[in-house]
Parts: C-alpha cells; structure tokens; sequence
C-alpha cells in the first residue's frame, strides 16, 4: 500500500476510534475503488499563470498552451490557452463539442456577434466552423478549453490545411518538455 493511502486509511480508523463513526458523513468511503480505474490527477495551482513557464508549451509565435488532462483513451484534452498578440489565430471545424472558460483578456469569432471576456463561458457544438480573433485591445488573451475529438484546420471555404487532437497535443508537449529540461515523460503525468 502506498504511503498517501496509508495515511488516509489511518485517518479513517483514527477516526472511528475516536468516535466519529456515530456521524458517517465524517468517514471516509471504506470500500476499494474500481478494478482498472485510472488514477486523478490532481495539479496544484494549475491557473497559476505566472508560475512555471517550462509548463507552457509554444505552439505558434506568441501562442502557448498548458495540458491540463490529455486522455488518449477517450480522445478529449484539457489545457489552458495562452495568446500574447493579436489578430487572427486560426480557423478550423471541430468534430466534438468544445467548453471553453476565458480566464483573462477577451476573443471572439468572425463567424458570431459576441466576444468573450474574463468570465465567460462558451459551448461550441460538434460540427462549427469558425475563426478565432484575438481584438487589438486584448494584450493576452487565457482561456480554459476542454477539446472532445479533434479539428481541422481550414481555408475560407471549408478546404483542409491541417489538423489537431489529444495526439498531436501529446507529441507537442512530449517534444517541448524534453526541450527545457523537464524530460519528455513530463508529459505522461496528463495523460489517462
């Protein structure tokens, strides 16, 4: 058994010791977790913007992400998306839904009438084709995105350029943290 789960049982039976079992929304669940389940990830300080730049992978001039949860088996991913410049960042057609959270700054698509600021939450159906403007006077621009499939990448009139998924974004971060020195396994830690 593993030391944090050693300490979590000890809480437990510390706890029923001393009484608390006669309020059992204080204990602990006593049973196993599920045979294959894959672990948590659990990152500290994970919207800490300023905290290990090494973490922000480059994917474009001026333009970063930070993996969250990149899961290979269900082909999502989670990062937070950085952009230090304006205008346009790309456009492209995705094949799941998208959840998007802006953190700081603001962004919009051409193809909508609204732009999203610090706050703001935005679901982007499977199937939209849209491009993504960062305006003039946003200097950065932080967005939370969690990605279910992937996209392509597209010229004006829907034709293909390129594309991205959870894999492309596993090569990406494998490649950038091997790069500064945090060793390309540094990778694995957001991987399910």
């Amino acid at each position: 058994m593993s030391e944090a789960k050693a300490t979590v049982y000890d809480k437990v039976e510390e706890a029923a010791r001393s009484g608390a079992r006669s309020d059992p929304s204080k204990v602990a669940y006593q049973k196993p977790q599920p045979f294959g389940m894959v672990p948590d990830i659990f990152l500290s300080g994970a919207l800490d913007l300023d905290g290990d730049q090494r973490e922000w992978v480059e994917q474009a001039p001026d333009v970063f992400f930070r993996p969250l949860v990149l899961n290979t088996t269900q082909g999502f991913y989670v990062n937070i998306l950085r952009v230090r410049k304006a205008g346009v960042l790309s456009r492209h057609r995705h094949y799941g839904p998208v959840h998007a959270f802006t953190l700081r700054g603001s962004w919009r698509y051409l193809e909508h009438d609204w732009t999203a600021f610090q706050g703001d939450y935005i679901f982007e159906p499977p199937g939209e084709t849209h491009t993504l403007v960062v305006p003039e006077e946003a200097s950065e621009m932080i967005t939370l995105f969690h990605v279910t499939g992937g996209y392509t990448y597209v010229d004006p009139q829907g034709e293909a350029l390129g594309y991205e998924d959870v894999f492309t974004k596993l090569d990406a971060a494998r490649r950038h943290f091997a790069a500064v020195g945090l060793g390309e396994d540094y990778a694995m830690r957001f991987v399910r």
